[in-house]
């Protein structure tokens, strides 16, 4: 068995947690490796975050930011997160139960009883490419955001015409993603059992208020009145596309899959700002 472990970009105490786990890991026969970054603090060989796809388990030691990141590698692979006193969505085990958790991982793995849940992803589509899965959110904005940005933009729900004029951006978020840039701009939370997506609106002018539509829609954004207009997907992955265009953001066929006990929503809620 092959495990993989991310720890948060710049985080020591992220590191040493994932040198610890490697040597639990060590203890019971499995091959326990570590992203670039996590070896490069640790002094010892490690594997592109691409990679993690490989492996048989992966862990994200951090927050959500680095629960993402490796989301992107993972490819389908089971993630456990750890949370480092972040928030916490999507990381739903502390620092002190960490190797014991994925101890009893490995152990379910082994034995066949391994629990994991499926959490789904959106992908953003043009006329000739497609942006990797984000698990939190696509943004559709214009070529620069703020005063005398922006772009006209019409916004449809299964072909169905929704709202239209002149905003800033929009944003399509996964209930995931709703306590995050969603929120910022005025978005509803959405609890994680609610199988929808949220369409909100960025500074609008003369805008509808946020909808929460079926989980198999088509969200298409049409966006003129621009020069050009930007895709970002989980604020990582970025595409600019020329204008007029429209952008189609629907679910895609890769979840992410977590492994382990599952976060308490309402706690991490009282650790928002």
């Amino acid at each position: 068995m092959n495990v993989g472990i991310v720890a948060q970009k710049g985080n020591s105490r992220a590191a040493y947690l994932a040198a610890d786990m490697r040597e639990a890991l060590a203890g019971v026969d499995v091959d326990a490796v570590v992203d670039a970054a996590t070896a490069e603090e640790l002094g010892i060989d490690g594997i592109p975050v691409e990679s993690l796809g490989e492996c048989d388990l992966v862990v994200s030691i951090g927050g959500d930011g680095t629960f993402l990141y490796a989301a992107r590698g993972a490819d389908g692979v089971p993630i456990l997160g750890v949370n480092l006193g972040e928030v916490g969505f999507l990381n739903a085990v502390s620092p002190a139960d960490a190797i014991d958790e994925v101890l009893a991982e490995v152990a379910a793995h082994r034995d066949g009883t391994q629990s994991v849940r499926e959490v789904p992803r959106i992908v953003a589509r043009g006329e000739d490419w497609e942006m990797d899965p984000s698990m939190n959110e696509v943004v559709v904005h214009g070529p620069r955001r703020g005063h005398g940005g922006g772009a006209g933009l019409e916004i449809r729900v299964d072909g169905s015409l929704y709202t239209g004029g002149h905003a800033d951006g929009v944003l399509v978020t996964t209930p995931a993603g709703s306590s995050a840039y969603n929120l910022s701009e005025g978005g509803p939370l959405v609890h994680p059992g609610v199988e929808g997506l949220v369409v909100t609106e960025m500074a609008a002018r003369e805008g509808m208020p946020s909808l929460v539509v079926p989980l198999d829609a088509t969200v298409s954004v049409t966006v003129t009145d621009a020069e050009s207009a930007v895709v970002v997907g989980d604020g990582r992955t970025r595409r600019t596309v020329s204008s007029p265009t429209e952008i189609r953001i629907e679910q895609s066929d890769s979840p992410v899959r977590l492994a382990g006990p599952t976060s308490d929503f309402f706690e991490a809620l009282g650790k928002l700002d």
